[in-house]
């Protein structure tokens, strides 16, 4: 990871630990961190985002064990093969990212009508070639 991707917003409700893990995620699962890419340690990371190593500890135990990422002794903490057929989005997760979601952008002013079109023009976006 040659980039600070992940960022943790310590004024959400969500956990730290899972605003990393679902970041984290995202970025394995379109590809923007790719197979057997190195992960910083938990130790930098949770440094560098000035939380515990606890905190990151959790996170890459929940990806372990989605399968997303893997640990070796010597050889660091690598993303790892994409699974061969595609998986089923976790109903909790998706729950979290919706209500997180929806907090944000209530916080921001927006009522109902306008996040659902925002999430209309998100899914949208991603079927445009």
């Amino acid at each position: 990871m040659s980039e600070p991707a992940v960022r943790v917003d310590t004024t959400s409700q969500v956990p730290p630990f899972e605003q990393i893990r679902a970041q984290l995620a995202a970025l394995i699962v379109t590809g923007r961190l790719t197979e057997g890419e190195r992960l910083p340690t938990v130790r930098q990371l949770a440094s560098d985002l000035g939380l515990a190593p606890g905190t990151v500890a959790r996170a890459y135990r929940e990806l372990e064990a989605a399968e997303l990422i893997r640990t070796r002794r010597g050889a660091g903490t690598r993303v790892a093969a994409p699974p061969s057929e595609p998986a089923l989005p976790d109903p909790e997760q998706l729950a979290t990212l919706a209500r997180d979601f929806t907090a944000s952008a209530r916080a921001l002013g927006a009522d109902t009508e306008a996040v659902l079109t925002a999430v209309r023009d998100a899914l949208d976006e991603g079927t445009r070639p």
